[in-house]
This record gives C-alpha cells, structure tokens and sequence, in this order.
C-alpha cells in the first residue's frame, strides 16, 4: 500500500520521460490491441438520409416580428421531432425494415440531427451496412409522409400551413463505420501508455 501511495521521485519521472524505447514499445503494443479488438467486435455502420424542411418564415410572419418568429420556429420544430419519433413514424420503418422493433429504435439505432429550418439529418446505426442505409431511407421517408399529412391537417393539431418537407437523399446511401479503425488504435495506444506509465512509476520498486 506504501509503494502505491507514495509519490514518484522527479529522477522516476526523468527517466520514464526520456525512455523512448517504452514509449514506442508500449504505443505499438497498443495500437495492435486496439487493431484486435476493432477485428474482433467492430463499431456498427451508419447510414444517413437527409430531408429538407423550410418553415417559410417570410410568408408566416412578413412583419419580421422577431418574437413571434422565435417562439414559431420553436413550437413547430418540436412538433416535428415529436412527429420523427412517433408511433406512426416508427411502425412504418419497422414494417418495412424486418427483424427491427421500435424499442430498438427508440434506444438510440435512430438518432435525428440538425432539427431547425434547414437539412434535418437522419441517421441509422446498425451492424449490416445494408439494413443501416434501409433504416436510414426509410425513417427519411416515413418522418416526410407524417409530416405532409400533420400540414394537411393544420389548425386540427398538426403543422402549420406554410412548412414544406422534401427528402433530399433517402436512396443509394453510403454507410460507414461510426469509428475508424485509426480511432480504436490511437485510442487504445494512448491509454496502454497511460497504464504503463502510472505502472512503472507506481508499481516499480523504489531505489
């Protein structure tokens, strides 16, 4: 308990400062560990579609109130996030994607970005790069159709009148990995040094 306790001498912290060969060593090492563990479980693919939305601000409020303006974009952006993550929304990706459920999706195999007047991005996380670009297209899909039909539905409820929704990229997406396989190697590189640092300063018998 002594040894882990006690504070390193500043000539254990010279020395291991200038042992480059533990530094090189020890960051191969874990680099190649990290290569391991990037081949044995690789991070999921990621898919992502993007669907345009404008909130026509200029026909909604021509005054340029800049109020009124504010708590517009606000209401209706949370209206369609909610509408992104509905029910509706979620059984019709499920219906078209098999072997998918919506509490899967509801635990992060979905995630929305960019909500606002612009490109909202849609992303889909999953193991086959196939079934994350499906995932991704679909929600896309699903998310516009809900939406046009909450504008349809107007002062009942739904969205106001004036906001369009348009899919831009739903087909032919390409997914990758949502971490490189340099990420698992620098990553891992870094604390196998970390470790080995705080063991031979610690650990190591003092002189």
């Amino acid at each position: 308990m002594d040894l882990i306790l006690a504070s390193p001498a500043a000539d254990d912290i010279i020395g291991l400062l200038g042992a480059w060969r533990f530094w090189l060593v020890g960051g191969m090492l874990g680099a190649l560990l990290g290569a391991a563990a990037y081949s044995v479980s690789p991070p999921p693919y990621r898919a992502r579609a993007t669907v345009q939305v404008d909130f026509h601000l200029e026909q909604a409020w021509p005054q340029n109130t800049d109020r009124e303006q504010f708590y517009y974009l606000e209401r209706e952006t949370r209206k369609l996030m909610d509408i992104a993550m509905s029910d509706a929304t979620l059984r019709a990706v499920a219906d078209n994607v098999p072997g998918v459920a919506l509490e899967q999706m509801r635990a992060g195999m979905l995630q929305l970005s960019q909500p606002g007047s612009g490109g909202w991005h849609f992303y889909a996380d999953h193991r086959d790069p196939d079934k994350a670009a499906l995932l991704a297209g679909t929600w896309a899909q699903a998310f516009a159709e809900e939406a046009r039909s909450a504008v349809l539905a107007g002062s009942a409820g739904g969205l106001e009148a004036f906001i369009t929704v348009d899919v831009m990229q739903a087909e032919s997406l390409r997914p990758s990995r949502t971490q490189s396989l340099g990420t698992y190697m620098l990553v891992a590189a870094g604390v196998a040094l970390a470790l080995g640092a705080l063991a031979v300063l610690y650990l190591h018998p003092r002189r």
